[in-house]
């Protein structure tokens, strides 16, 4: 019984590699230090009318029907209320060993320039959140267009993400959602659901046909599980986009960057099927889903005179980051740099010994003695 309950807690594990975010002091951060273009919401039209919709408009007060609607209450309201079998403490400590794991199929970017800045606009979102966990921000040297947060808070964003950012607060409002994962504990929440499911099945394997023959089929259930809850569901992203826009509104930033990066990826798309960036592979933005957020900015963020749209920090890093990649690519391409080939690839570019059209000279070969032939 003890083994079966272990192999239950087990697999709790692997689903839990929904969420994330990571561990570096946010009281110990200060806001962007380079000046920010601040642009009143009318000189915004011309950002947003670049991909199609205006800026919403927004009332001078709102009246938030309860907390979870009032950008006053952000950080004195329980976000993450729910069934969770895991304390805070465990979350961290689940999340610290997969970032571990992260960081070894990984490459960082390790230039401090770039780190400490994308660090800096991270830790001034998780200030201005609902977070009760410290974080700790990584940039991953990869061309997808991703970032994600592991329980605990161990955040990981891709240096494609940065590079496809147009501003830097459409890089905010991306980072904003994926922090929003953490503080409604997404992913230990669905590891819940995954242990429970898991707890449920085993009166069924003691008690049901085959007795303990039925625990070839639990540990067959192992396989699926996993699946199920390595994503989030709807509602999930619905609610971190509604608690992602929050955060950046209350950090300063623009919200409307948010539907901007939308519209984009969704133009790309529609330019280039296939081309949806993997951080919004399970829930694209669906016109329903930028039609909901252009709702909610109207409904409960009250307006203000100007917001942070970007900042030259912000294009220094990305050229900064740019070259960064040029380099690395150019280093991985140079000439006489060792390569590794599958045995299949060399079985196909080695001729065989009965090509007569071989020209490799160091290959034996076999010939019949002259003085052999009858």
């Amino acid at each position: 019984m003890q083994d079966i309950l272990r192999q239950a807690l087990k697999l709790a594990l692997l689903s839990a590699l929904v969420a994330g975010s990571a561990l570096a002091s946010p009281q110990s951060q200060d806001p962007p230090s380079q000046e920010p273009a601040k642009t009143p919401p009318p000189a915004q039209q011309q950002t947003q009318q670049q991909t199609g919709s205006q800026p919403v408009q927004q009332k001078d007060a709102v009246t938030p029907k309860n907390s979870k609607e009032d950008v006053e209450a952000i950080g004195n309201r329980n976000v993450g209320k729910g069934v969770n079998l895991y304390s805070l403490e465990r979350e961290i400590s689940l999340g610290k060993s997969l970032a571990q794991e992260v960081e070894r199929s990984s490459k960082l970017i390790d230039d401090p320039v770039v780190t400490e800045y994308v660090n800096r606009v991270g830790q001034n979102l998780v200030r201005n959140s609902d977070a009760r966990v410290p974080f700790t921000i990584k940039v991953i040297d990869s061309d997808e267009i991703n970032a994600f947060a592991l329980p605990g808070g161990f955040f990981y964003v891709n240096s494609g993400l940065i590079l496809h950012a147009m501003e830097e607060s459409e890089l905010a409002g991306v980072m904003a959602h994926e922090i929003s994962h953490v503080t409604a504990r997404h992913g230990t929440k669905n590891a819940t659901k995954g242990e429970l499911m898991q707890l449920a099945t085993i009166p069924l394997i003691l008690l049901g046909p085959g007795g303990w023959a039925g625990y070839g089929i639990y540990q067959g259930l192992n396989l699926a599980i996993p699946v199920t809850y390595l994503k989030f569901s709807r509602d999930a992203e619905r609610e971190a986009d509604f608690l992602g826009l929050q955060y950046m509104y209350k950090a300063g930033y623009d919200p409307n960057s948010y539907v901007t990066f939308f519209e984009r990826i969704q133009a790309d798309e529609k330019r280039r099927p296939g081309s949806i960036p993997k951080v919004f592979s399970t829930h694209p933005p669906t016109p329903e889903r930028i039609e909901n957020t252009q709702k909610e900015i109207a409904r409960i963020l009250p307006a203000r005179q100007e917001y942070i749209v970007t900042t030259s920090e912000f294009d220094s890093v990305k050229s900064r980051l740019r070259n960064i990649m040029f380099t690395r690519k150019v280093g991985d391409n140079a000439p006489g740099k060792p390569t590794l080939r599958t045995k299949t690839e060399q079985s196909k570019k080695q001729p065989t010994g009965n090509d007569p059209n071989s020209t490799d000279d160091d290959r034996p070969t076999l010939k019949r003695r002259p003085d052999s032939q009858p």
